[in-house]
C-alpha cells in the first residue's frame, strides 16, 4: 500500500484517502450484506470515534509517505505502538511493565537517530508523522475497547463511512484528476488496505495492544526493500543504525511480553 501511495505523489493525500475509502466502503458493504451481518454494529459512538481518529491519521501518514523517503515515513509511524500502550493505560486499562518503557525508549532513540542523520526529513513532516502515529494509537485503542463485540468488517466499514463525506467535500475544492496508471495505483491502495485492515482489526480484537502494535515494526524490512528496488532510495550508515535500534527495541518488547504470557500460563 505504501508503495502505491508513493507512486501517486501528484494526487493530494486527502484525495488518495478518498479513493482508498471508496474501495473499502464497497467491499465491506458487499461482504457484510452477503454474510447477513448488521452493518451498523452495536457500539456506534466507539465505532465512529475509531473511524474519525483513523481517518485523520491516514491522511497525515499518506502525506509523509509522499514527501519523505518511504522507509523514513514507515519508521515514523513506528511511534504508534508507544502511543498505543500509553493511551491503553487510560482507555482499556492495560498495564505496561517498567521494562517495556525501556524498550519503548530504545525504539524512540532509534527514531531520533533517523531524523538526525537524514536531512530529507523536515521538522514539519516529522511533526506530521508523530501526530499520525499518536492518532493511530488512539484508533487501535478504540478497536481493542470493542474487543470481540463487533465483527472485524463492521469496524473496517465505519472507517470509510466517516472518511468519505469529509474527504469528498475537501477533494471537491482541490480535485486532481488521476491519469493513466494512477487509476490502477489508487485501486490497489484500496484493495491492499482492505485486506490489511481486516487482519489488523482481528489481531487487535484478540490480543494485547502492546504485542500486536509492536509487530508493525516489521514493516521497515519491506519499506527498505521496496524503497531501494523501486525508488532507488538509500541511507547513510547512521540512519540504518537508527532503524536497527528501532527494530531491537521492538523485538525485545515482543520477546518480553511473550515470556510474561508463558510464565503466567505456567503458573
Amino acid at each position: 500500500m505504501n508503495v502505491f501511495v508513493k507512486l501517486v505523489p501528484d494526487i493530494p493525500a486527502v484525495e488518495v484517502v478518498l479513493f482508498r475509502s471508496a474501495v473499502s466502503f464497497i467491499l465491506s458493504l458487499v461482504i457484510l450484506k452477503s454474510s447477513g451481518v448488521n452493518i451498523w454494529g452495536k457500539n456506534k459512538p466507539i465505532l465512529l470515534a475509531r473511524g474519525a481518529a483513523g481517518a485523520v491519521a491516514l491522511v497525515l501518514y499518506f502525506a509523509t509517505i509522499q514527501a519523505i523517503p518511504l522507509a523514513s515515513a514507515v519508521t515514523l509511524q513506528f511511534l504508534s505502538p508507544i502511543f498505543t500502550s500509553i493511551l491503553g493505560i487510560f482507555i482499556v486499562k492495560e498495564k505496561v511493565k517498567p521494562l517495556q518503557w525501556l524498550f519503548f525508549l530504545v525504539a524512540f532513540i532509534g527514531i531520533l537517530m533517523i531524523k538526525g542523520f537524514d536531512d530529507r526529513i523536515s521538522s514539519w513532516f516529522l511533526g506530521i508523522g508523530v501526530v499520525a502515529a499518536a492518532l493511530s494509537g488512539l484508533a487501535y485503542n478504540f478497536i481493542r475497547k470493542l474487543n470481540t463485540s463487533e465483527h472485524p468488517l463492521v469496524i473496517v466499514f465505519y472507517f470509510p463511512l466517516v472518511t468519505m463525506p469529509v474527504t469528498g467535500i475537501y477533494s471537491a475544492f482541490d480535485w486532481v484528476p488521476p491519469v493513466g496508471w494512477q487509476w490502477f495505483f489508487l485501486l490497489m491502495i484500496g484493495l491492499l488496505t482492505q485486506v490489511a485492515q481486516y487482519f489488523m482489526t482481528k489481531s487487535y480484537q484478540l490480543e494485547e495492544l502492546s504485542k500486536v502494535s509492536s509487530l508493525q515494526y516489521l514493516n521497515i524490512i519491506y519499506a527498505l526493500l521496496y524503497g531501494w528496488l523501486i525508488f532507488r532510495e538509500s541511507f547513510n550508515v547512521m540512519t540504518y543504525a537508527g532503524m536497527l535500534v528501532v527494530i531491537v527495541g521492538v523485538v525485545l518488547n515482543v520477546w518480553y511480553k511473550h515470556s510474561l504470557t508463558v510464565r503466567k500460563s505456567t503458573e
